[in-house]
């Protein structure tokens, strides 16, 4: 199974830049977007009903403004939007779908670069995303956990790492949640197969920081550890334009 994640930074303009087409031409079962910034009701029916899929819509209540969306083409057994908090529901950030073998959450973290409340609204999400894997980890549930997490992890998931040790996206409070969600054993599955540095999933519009590669790594692939055996490939497609993020992407095999 081949699952692509990204954040398309709005699905309306993204659709004037041959989304369907690509989404057509790319061999994808699971397609996880963040960033939709739409309600379906907003949206063409050629988009929503891709040929071949069923997609999931998950909105925020402020119409442009964050929103979730999953399209696949293998079966789904189960499909919940949010956790049942209203902080956090309200901007529709986590789309859960379920799979024969595993959990899909498909989730757009929030920035925290507004201010010190937004901040905390940030790690607070962070906290409740955990409390919620690991419950169902309890369970026995596998899970796959995508999407954009807006914090570069390590020295090596950004281009300039020294320039933005106070920037929200690389602060050590948001680093130290990421290390815990590792020490509980949550698999960061491109680093399973590229080590390497200058591979990065975003990059700022302005001076012309995608043309030389001047990027950050915040969208991820994670995985319980009960899947690692499945873990095939993990990897991300630079050379899809479209957004100021680019897909990534992971393959499983059962």
């Amino acid at each position: 199974m081949r699952i692509i994640s990204w954040n398309v930074n709005g699905i309306r303009a993204v659709q004037k830049k041959g989304f369907i087409e690509w989404v057509e031409k790319e061999d994808v079962n699971v397609l996880c977007l963040q960033e939709t910034k739409a309600h379906v009701e907003q949206l063409d029916d050629e988009l929503v009903n891709i040929s071949g899929y069923k997609s999931e819509w998950f909105s925020a209540e402020k119409k442009g403004y964050s929103s979730v969306a999953t399209y696949s083409n293998v079966q789904t057994e189960n499909v919940v939007k949010g956790f049942r908090i209203d902080a956090f529901d309200r901007e529709g950030r986590v789309l859960r779908t379920d799979y024969k073998d595993f959990i899909l959450f498909n989730i757009y973290f929030p920035n925290g670069q507004r201010d010190d409340e937004r901040l905390q609204y940030k790690l607070d999400f962070y906290d409740t995303c955990l409390e919620h894997f690991e419950a169902l980890r309890k369970e026995g549930k596998k899970l796959v956990i995508c999407g954009d997490y807006n914090t570069a992890h390590t020295e090596i998931d950004l281009a300039r790492p020294k320039a933005n040790e106070k920037t929200s996206g690389f602060l050590p409070i948001e680093r130290a949640w990421m290390d815990k969600f590792v020490e509980h054993g949550y698999i960061d599955t491109f680093r399973e197969f590229h080590p390497e540095p200058n591979e990065y999933s975003w990059w700022s519009y302005r001076a012309g920081a995608r043309g030389n590669n001047v990027g950050w790594r915040i969208d991820y692939f994670f995985i319980s550890p009960e899947l690692k055996d499945n873990l095939k490939d993990a990897f991300i497609l630079q050379d899809v334009l479209g957004s100021d993020h680019c897909p990534l992407g992971i393959k499983l095999e059962f």
